[in-house]
């Protein structure tokens, strides 16, 4: 999959053979943000206007943009999984929160 970010806003790029366009849309938001370009130049720069146009829009609405993740998970599993990952977190000294972040961050490192 191919990336690009801008002001922490993270777009996927398409390809459109067909139409020989390039295709982005925002993927770390609820919002739906899509922009579009003939050339990777036009398209960084149809990207950085589509988050300018969409922090203009919340500006001018009196609302405050949606930020790209909080930083906050709610995550609901099974009795017997909670009680085996806070055994886990416990056996390493670290809170299960910790060990969680720790244990997602090791499984996503080769996305980066």
């Amino acid at each position: 999959m191919n990336r690009m970010t801008y002001k922490s806003y993270e777009a996927r790029i398409d390809y459109d053979e067909d139409a020989e366009l390039f295709h982005g849309e925002v993927i770390n938001l609820r919002d739906v943000i899509t922009f579009q370009g003939k050339s990777v130049k036009e398209l960084k720069q149809a990207f950085a206007a589509s988050i300018q146009d969409y922090l203009a829009y919340c500006k001018d609405r009196g609302e405050e943009p949606e930020k790209p993740y909080s930083g906050q998970l709610v995550l609901r599993i099974e009795s017997p999984l909670h009680r085996n990952a806070a055994l886990a977190a416990r056996r390493e000294g670290l809170s299960l929160n910790k060990w969680i972040a720790s244990v997602l961050e090791k499984a996503t490192d080769h996305n980066a």
